[in-house]
């Protein structure tokens, strides 16, 4: 199977890494419609940051789409699109989650699921299949529980470094939320947030003054 990955070649030697079978895969700094024409699979990495892009791949129905859809839904970007043919996924391309064994997926159309079954064995990875929303589950969850710990810290109930700590021994979490959003990156964290918190304007997902501090510092 031919797979292109758009997105940075870090990314690309990741997908490379954790797919098994005879395939070609070739890296893409950016989507363009010759590598489209010759493609089965597309691992879209920067999608977040153009997703006009999506409106290619709506012209390619043979062509298994997966789109690193965190921040946003397949469903609401598909609505401005003139006609849905292509087989679209979401998944979680963001540092710390692409790693894990099991890559969290999201699908477009419930009709979907045997093709992306197929796919996936192909590919040979593990999946888990979640629902179409933004944040998906684990980012959602992990971004809600560090914006919990900037608070604590604004606060002044703890210290990042306690906090760090007390997550990982009483928990059993892998990193500390400071710790994660470092790694994670605190871009994400907070755009996440945000999209939340704009698709939901549930008050959970509202963004701490301390995380927008950090956050803006990184931006500058």
């Amino acid at each position: 199977m031919n797979i292109i990955v758009v997105g940075a070649k870090e990314q690309a030697d990741l997908i490379k890494s954790k797919v098994s079978g005879r395939h070609s895969l070739l890296f893409s700094g950016f989507l363009s419609e010759s590598h489209l024409e010759k493609a089965d699979i597309v691992f879209d990495f920067s999608v977040e940051e153009s997703q006009e892009s999506l409106e290619q791949y709506v012209n390619h129905p043979q062509t298994a789409v997966f789109l690193n859809a965190v921040t946003f839904s397949l469903a609401e970007q598909v609505i401005y699109q003139t006609k849905d043919d292509c087989k679209l996924f979401g998944f979680n391309g963001h540092p710390t989650f692409i790693e894990r064994d099991l890559l969290e997926v999201s699908m477009y159309k419930e009709g979907d699921k045997d093709f992306l079954k197929n796919i996936m064995q192909k590919l040979g990875l593990g999946y888990e299949l979640v629902d179409d929303r933004v944040g998906m589950v684990t980012p959602r969850i992990i971004a809600m529980v560090i914006n919990e710990a900037f608070y604590t810290v604004m606060e002044g109930t703890a210290t990042k470094e306690d906090i760090d700590l007390g997550m990982k021994l009483g928990t059993n979490y892998p990193m500390g939320p400071f710790e994660w959003a470092s790694k994670w990156g605190i871009a994400n964290v907070y755009e996440i947030l945000e999209a939340l918190f704009e698709d939901t304007k549930d008050e959970r997902y509202k963004i701490c003054p301390l995380l927008k501090k950090e956050y803006l510092r990184v931006m500058m």
